[in-house]
């Protein structure tokens, strides 16, 4: 993703986790926070050493980014949200990330249909 779309500052995550406004599912977290008149979303990844070591972690980062980029269309572009990724993340194979990843999306009601 490119910088633009990345919630990155400490401050910024801390402004979504105040919202209170979160989703979740067995495997992710979902916090957003609306942003009225933002050009595209934003998005903050974050995965805990609950997880695994760095390797782990990454992987699981990588997977999640990619489903982002393959829904990136979908996404409204009025928010700000923070993907947190459950212990139960770990070891899942792309297909089955995306699949979960886009149901917690679509319960937060991120995702315009189509």
């Amino acid at each position: 993703m490119r910088k633009s779309y990345r919630v990155k500052k400490e401050s910024e995550f801390q402004r979504v986790f105040e919202t209170h406004n979160s989703v979740a599912n067995r495997k992710f977290i979902i916090y957003q926070m609306a942003k009225p008149g933002q050009k595209h979303f934003r998005v903050g990844i974050s995965v805990g050493k609950k997880i695994g070591n760095a390797v782990h972690r990454n992987w699981v980062k990588r997977r999640i980014r990619q489903t982002l980029l393959e829904v990136k269309a979908q996404i409204k572009p009025d928010v700000d949200f923070l993907v947190i990724a459950r212990p139960a993340a770990d070891g899942l194979e792309m297909p089955e990330v995306k699949k979960k990843l886009v149901h917690a999306l679509k319960r937060a009601d991120l995702l315009n249909e189509k």
